[in-house]
């Protein structure tokens, strides 16, 4: 079934009873006379009445033509609205920026970046959703993620903002009344805290040189959430992986204590990620850059 455009013809309509001339409208729509009377019958015959009178001196309005036109009446400004507004995407940040985030980034940088950048894009609002599930982004209607990850969809752009080392860590006390850990496979003997989206599974794997142990958890304590497992952590509970970002002022003040310190879990590199449009909305442009240049001095996300 051949499906009707209903805009088809309008700006035919228009132009020609705003002249009271097909040839007028025609030459206003840059379209021969003909092209014109035929998308005006076009639209006669779609709705099932006459719009104008005809005649070899005049052409006006019909009662219905009147009528109709009278209800489009702000319809050119509408599109003349849209049109500006659909460029303004181009020059001048502005508008809704729907942002995709890992919780644990945003305890301590990203909310405090947010507001921030908010202060001084007047004419931007940010809808944030915190979730550690990897969102679509055009599906999800999101303008930007934040991931720990390159794996991403295709017709996506990635930005680096930087790279957090992870850590294996635990309070002091823990540490003395249980003792400290010192090979991978000491970890065994531990209550660990373990992340639950790590995407290996129940598995640390920890790296010295050439060497590569992957230690089996059998979890005492299992979260979804980065900052929750801080908490166990400062709490006693046992022994953590995580990011620098989440525990790195922690260790700097003594509340946690890295172990094994000479092997390595990994590092989790941070991106920017939207979608690969030639014409990149301007909020993103700008909320992307101001990330970059927040992340760029922070240690905790250089650590890679």
């Amino acid at each position: 079934m051949k499906t009707v455009d209903p805009m088809h013809g309008l700006a035919a309509f228009l132009a020609v009873a705003d002249r009271q001339s097909f040839t007028g409208g025609a030459a206003a729509l840059g379209l021969t006379r003909a092209t014109v009377s035929a998308q005006v019958a076009e639209l006669e015959a779609r709705l099932g009445v006459r719009l104008f009178h005809r005649s070899t001196r005049s052409v006006r309005l019909t009662h219905a033509g009147q009528a109709y036109r009278d209800r489009l009446a702000d319809l050119p400004e509408r599109v003349a609205l849209a049109e500006r507004a659909a460029r303004a995407e181009q020059t001048a940040p502005e508008g809704r920026l729907r942002v995709t985030a890992p919780p644990d980034l945003s305890q301590w940088f990203l909310v405090r970046w947010v507001t921030e950048f908010l202060a001084t894009h007047p004419a931007i609002t940010v809808e944030l959703d915190l979730s550690n599930n990897a969102r679509k982004l055009i599906e999800d209607g999101f303008d930007l993620a934040i991931r720990g990850t390159i794996a991403v969809e295709p017709n996506l752009i990635t930005r680096q903002l930087g790279t957090s080392r992870l850590v294996t860590c635990a309070r002091p006390d823990y540490l003395a009344a249980r003792g400290v850990p010192l090979a991978p496979m000491d970890l065994t003997g531990h209550d660990l805290l373990h992340f639950s989206h790590l995407r290996k599974g129940r598995i640390w794997t920890m790296t010295r040189g050439d060497r590569v142990i992957e230690v089996p958890v059998a979890a005492r304590l299992e979260l979804n959430d980065g900052w929750a497992l801080r908490l166990a952590a400062l709490e006693g509970a046992g022994i953590c992986q995580l990011p620098a970002f989440v525990v790195g002022a922690d260790l700097r003040e003594g509340r946690l204590v890295e172990v094994l310190a000479d092997w390595s879990p990994g590092q989790v590199p941070l991106h920017a990620v939207y979608p690969d449009n030639r014409l990149i909305a301007q909020r993103v442009r700008a909320f992307v850059g101001f990330l970059a240049a927040k992340a760029r001095p922070e240690p905790d996300l250089n650590t890679g």
